[in-house]
């Protein structure tokens, strides 16, 4: 039958049939046409829309199957398989059907309609036949963007699939999956018809789909629900839905899966966790609990049940909700996007993702560089970022960021020990030591024994590449930028791109490495602006009220980071601003504020004299006034850091020790534990230079004056009792750490002779 504005056969007129299919036509029994038309149906089943050539194939097939011959076929058996044939036949050629005429495509949806009366027989042979078309029917809802169907036939259709819907046993998930994915909107934005007949839907019929919904999320049956929970996910966590706030008893049937038996569940539910909020900052008051009400024990529970999920036995698990959390601390603590009382409320998740250090098999570092302080934001912000976090971490998550930067520095120190290796002449003795190197490299990647083998490879392409050597060595330089970090990665990791591969384990091991050895936050340009905001907080100038901490714990967490620091990146401290900075933290009375300030002296300042002479001529007179004057502390890092920094260290010291050792004076107790603690340590520093005055003191002074004599004539109160036990306490160490140092020295200079 030829149908007006009808898609035009390929070719010739020619129908082609399945392999064992004969011709169908009206001069065959009935019983023949159901035998041919079963292979037919099967045939169907079995494609799907990648299926072009067949698509191809069995186009005139699929244009025969609408002829007026089975439209109206009288037998019920025909009619059913013929429904079938063409409900598969929408789902196969979508978006594109090959029924063109109004009237055409009409006549069909109506032809297919009618057929589904038959699930009023429960009983029949034929009932799954009729169910399988109700499934596939069902996603009609993906074709209703042909316009042909107007509004006569739409309410049709709505009244016949409520019907079913509300008067059938059950509602399958693959009908439930259906009918509510073309609520997402984004299939809104694709598939509108399909999204308001869907929604018209799910209003006539939202009692029986709510209560299908809870019974399956809550079944036996792990994968059932794991379904389920995937379908809300997309439902609830889309950008502009709107169902959580509309339906709140299905809201909170979901909201019970963040604590199932299932893993995969569990795993669902934590991936989903971070994702809606992104999406719907209005969600919190149910997800992050108390932005709202103070008292509500949703955020409790949740609180509770992510903190499980990030202890789970799955290693998947913990990693979906660590970054879960990373992602909500970025959105709500740093970005304050729900406001800052808001994201005090979840201010615990900070200390929450750097305890993971110890869970090797997580990496705390991308966290760390992506979520909580960004390398991606400009230095000045991305500082200010670090330098409040900081401040507030509790005590084992500042030793876990610690760790992290020293365990970059101890490895960036081995890939450059590896480089130097590759600059010497080939030798057995080189390969030995290059394989030790590749070996304690790969303790430090994931999967030790694969990042072995993967560590050779790397390792021979950098003995073969000298343009990825010159790279590499610019990475690990202690002047490399940040800027420049990021485009040594970038281009390492395109020349070990190719060839390209969908998954290249290799490749990732080696962008792993980068990212561990790659310095993306600290250089000179951002110590800079680290020792810019500590200047503003001692000068009272900065946010630090503002952003939850008082001054005096800026300041001294802020001298603390900078501290660390100078153990791990000394190079990016050499300028004179940063210097000079530091030397007004030594004139401060906080005492751990001038004896941080101190100690980053020490780490920092080897180029001092030779290239900062200003710098030099106000540093010494202050760690000489440390050293005679200031506490214990400071005494002990004043004489170290002038050791350290100096060529004239032996001139420095003799300035300090000579005038202590000549002031001593027993009678006065609580100004002899500086002296005696910066005369020990000279001692100990520079034994040819000292040794024998220092005998002099530990014989006259120390034993005959001190311990010999016990002094405590001078008054019983406490203070005076505990000041001169402390006296005793640092004449013995000083007395054994003497002891020690004049038998090495002696041990030495025999040795010499």
């Amino acid at each position: 039958m030829e149908f007006p504005q009808q898609q035009k056969p390929a070719g010739d007129s020619k129908i082609t049939y399945p392999p064992g299919v004969k011709e169908i036509t009206e001069k065959i029994s009935n019983d023949e046409v159901v035998k041919r038309l079963k292979m037919v149906v099967k045939t169907y089943m079995d494609m799907d829309q990648d299926s072009e050539e067949e698509k191809q194939q069995y186009l005139n097939l699929a244009l025969h199957l609408a002829s007026e011959f089975f439209l109206r076929n009288p037998n019920k058996d025909v009619r059913l398989l013929v429904a079938c044939c063409l409900a598969d036949i929408f789902r196969i050629y979508a978006p594109e059907a090959p029924y063109t005429s109004h009237d055409k495509l009409k006549d069909i949806f109506l032809f297919i309609t009618r057929q589904l009366k038959g699930l009023e027989d429960t009983k029949s042979p034929q009932f799954n036949r009729y169910f399988y078309l109700l499934e596939v029917r069902g996603q009609g809802l993906d074709y209703c963007h042909y316009n042909s169907h107007n509004q006569k036939v739409q309410m049709h259709m709505l009244d016949l699939m409520s019907s079913i819907i509300m008067e059938g046993d059950g509602v399958t998930q693959e009908l439930l999956d259906t009918i509510l994915i073309n609520l997402i909107p984004a299939h809104k934005n694709l598939n509108k018809q399909a999204y308001d007949l869907a929604k018209t839907l799910l209003k006539r019929t939202v009692q029986t789909i709510e209560t299908c919904i809870a019974n399956v999320s809550t079944s036996n049956d792990g994968e059932e629900r794991l379904a389920v929970v995937r379908l809300l996910a997309k439902l609830f966590g889309a950008k502009d839905s709107e169902l959580a706030t509309q339906n709140r008893p299905l809201w909170q049937c979901f909201l019970g899966r963040f604590n199932d038996i299932h893993v995969p569940v569990r795993l669902e539910s934590v991936k989903f966790a971070s994702h809606c909020l992104m999406n719907h900052p209005d969600l919190a008051r149910d997800l992050t609990g108390t932005f709202l009400k103070s008292h509500d024990r949703v955020w409790e529970t949740l609180r509770s049940d992510t903190t499980e999920r990030t202890l789970d036995k799955r290693w998947r698990v913990r990693k979906e909700a660590m970054m879960g959390l990373a992602q909500l601390f970025k959105k709500y603590c740093l970005h304050h996007e729900a406001g800052k009382e808001q994201a005090q409320k979840i201010s615990w998740i900070k200390d929450k993702l750097l305890h993971i250090y110890y869970q090797n098999s997580i990496d705390d570092k991308k966290i760390f560089a992506q979520y909580m302080v960004p390398h991606s934001l400009d230095t000045e912000e991305k500082m200010k970022c670090l330098y409040y976090l900081y401040a507030c971490l509790d005590t084992n998550a500042v030793k876990a960021l610690n760790e992290m930067w020293k365990c970059q520095n101890m490895l960036r120190g081995l890939v450059r020990e590896l480089l130097d290796l590759h600059k010497l002449p080939a030798s057995e003795a080189n390969t030995t030591a290059m394989f030790g190197k590749l070996m304690t490299i790969s303790k430090n990647l994931p999967d030790a024994g694969k990042a072995q083998d993967f560590m050779k490879r790397f390792n021979q392409v950098l003995g073969e590449d000298e343009k990825l050597r010159v790279q590499l060595d610019t990475l690990i330089s202690p002047t490399c930028s940040c800027r420049q970090a990021e485009l040594c990665v970038r281009e390492i990791t395109r020349k070990l791109t190719f060839p390209k591969q969908p998954t290249n384990p290799f490749l990732e091991m080696v962008k792993f490495l980068l990212e561990r050895i790659a310095p993306v936050h600290i250089d000179s340009e951002a110590i800079s602006a680290l020792v810019k905001l500590l200047n503003k907080s001692i000068e009272g100038t900065a946010d630090d009220d503002e952003e939850g901490v008082t001054p005096d714990t800026a300041i001294r967490s802020g001298l603390e980071l900078l501290k660390v620091l100078s153990f791990t990146h000394p190079t990016a401290f050499h300028s004179a601003e940063t210097y000079e900075s530091l030397l007004q933290c030594l004139k401060m009375e906080d005492d751990k504020v001038a004896e941080a300030a101190i100690q980053i002296f020490r780490n920092t300042g080897q180029k001092i004299e030779t290239e900062l002479q200003q710098i030099r001529s106000t540093l010494i007179p202050v760690l000489h006034q440390k050293a005679k004057r200031g506490t214990p502390h400071q005494a002990k890092q004043a004489v170290h850091c002038i050791h350290a920094i100096f060529c004239n260290k032996e001139v420095q010291l003799a300035q300090i020790f000579e005038p202590l050792s000549r002031s001593l004076n027993a009678d006065v107790p609580e100004q002899l534990i500086t002296p005696l603690v910066s005369l020990g340590h000279i001692s100990l520093l520079a034994p040819d230079q000292f040794a024998s005055p220092m005998k002099a003191i530990v014989a006259n002074f120390i034993v005959k004056d001190l311990l010999m004599n016990d002094r405590v004539g001078f008054g019983s109160e406490d203070t005076h009792t505990h000041t001169h036990t402390d006296t005793k306490i640092h004449t013995h160490t000083l007395t054994q750490k003497y002891t020690h140092t004049h038998i090495d020295h002696e041990y030495t200079k025999i040795h010499k002779h």
